[in-house]
């Protein structure tokens, strides 16, 4: 077990080396390197793309990804075939209130930016038969914790799960950083 979760370990790092390569080598790509996080949960590899102040993958109030955004998951979405881990997607907003009088709330806006995320994936190339959830989390997992209407807050994060975890049906908590 512990020599298959060593070599786990080993393809996702690899995974995640290539994805910095592809953003590296891309000069469209390269201009936002500051809003693609990467790093490991104990779910696998997290990559997140985050909103800046004034750059942000979604206008407010909306799930259409903005062209930047769609690049960003279209590029790295033959990467993601390249490995057997099922994936997950969350969406997430701020702790600003959006809600309509239809009901539509960040729940709802984060799910549907999650689901446009994953369009993108797979325009880009991802098999559908590697997505294992995608899920809307409005403002329930900060990234700054600190500041809950930080633009960074808004963000799409993408898993590329451990077997133990796409087993698990991918329940664990993927926005909790290992400490």
């Amino acid at each position: 077990k512990k020599a298959l979760e060593a070599e786990e370990r080993s393809r996702l790092q690899a995974l995640r080396a290539r994805i910095e390569m592809t953003i590296d080598t891309n000069a469209e790509l390269k201009k936002f390197k500051e809003q693609l996080l990467l790093d490991f949960t104990s779910e696998g590899l997290r990559i997140q793309i985050v909103d800046l102040q004034n750059r942000p993958m979604f206008n407010a109030g909306k799930a259409d990804l903005q062209p930047y955004a769609r690049e960003i998951l279209e590029a790295i979405a033959p990467a993601l075939n390249d490995v057997p881990n099922k994936i997950g997607l969350s969406g997430h907003t701020d702790s600003t209130p959006y809600f309509t009088e239809t009901g539509y709330s960040n729940w709802e806006l984060s799910a549907d930016r999650a689901n446009a995320s994953r369009r993108a994936l797979l325009h880009g190339g991802l098999a559908d038969n590697k997505i294992l959830r995608v899920v809307g989390l409005a403002s329930a997992a900060h990234l700054d914790r600190a500041d809950p209407f930080n633009p960074i807050n808004r963000r799409i994060s993408i898993v590329v799960m451990t077997k133990e975890a796409a087993a698990a049906g991918g329940i664990y908590d993927t926005h909790m950083r290992d400490e």
